[in-house]
């Protein structure tokens, strides 16, 4: 069980400015999973123009943008967005700070892809951000999401980090979407879902990250391909 009275829970953008001083340092074994399988549903992005809707430190969008596509990618933390900033300097790549849960400012039709990672455990209101991914997304295109597992809040596991100031555990707020609550949302946005895959930690994430051994077996990441 965990011990609760070392947890702190704190509104999620505030959480996610706090994280954003370690969270490419963090050895965070979901993140190990989603770059291991993620890229399978996203596929080849060269030339292509890709939305990055809930960017955070911009992992996947300087990488995007450094194999070639234009990438827009945004967030609502100004401390993620900064380090997002440091990472990639070309042209092809523009961040904006926006809150997801509100109108996307972009416009309609405008992507290839559009990719969410990471972010739907904290959104309350699933059916109105994916009735927005739909809205930007081209009609030929098709959206990549990822996702903790919602299984694993029965492990009392939520998005939290250690502050190495405070020494406290800190979990931005979240939202207990479950398995149903996202392929309804997709659904009541007129989403196809085409693909729908679950991730468990396996013997080679055990073996890299230690903190993930307890969690041998057990579902960690969802991933989701949609389409307009």
């Amino acid at each position: 069980m965990v011990d609760q009275s070392q947890i702190r829970i704190v509104d999620t953008r505030e959480g996610y400015d706090r994280w954003a001083e370690i969270y490419d340092l963090d050895g965070n074994p979901l993140i190990a999973l989603e770059e291991k399988f993620f890229p399978a549903i996203l596929g080849d992005p060269r030339g292509l123009c890709v939305g990055d809707i809930g960017c955070g430190t911009g992992r996947h969008a300087s990488r995007l943008a450094a194999t070639g596509a234009t990438v827009i990618a945004i967030d609502f933390s100004t401390g993620m967005m900064r380090r997002a900033r440091d990472k990639f300097a070309g042209r092809n790549l523009a961040f904006a700070v926006a809150d997801i849960s509100a109108t996307l400012p972009l416009r309609t039709h405008s992507f290839d892809r559009v990719i969410c990672c990471l972010v739907l455990d904290h959104i309350h209101d699933l059916a109105g951000l994916f009735a927005e991914l739909k809205r930007i997304c081209r009609a030929n295109g098709y959206i990549a999401i990822s996702s903790m597992h919602p299984a694993m809040m029965l492990r009392e596991v939520q998005a939290q980090f250690h502050d190495p100031v405070t020494g406290a555990t800190v979990r931005p707020r979240s939202a207990p979407n479950q398995l149903s609550d996202y392929v309804n949302a997709a659904t009541a946005a007129g989403l196809r879902i085409d693909q729908m895959s679950e991730h468990v930690v396996d013997d080679e994430v055990a073996r890299d990250f230690p903190r993930a051994v307890k969690y041998l077996g057990w579902p960690m990441l969802l991933l989701m391909r949609l389409s307009p």
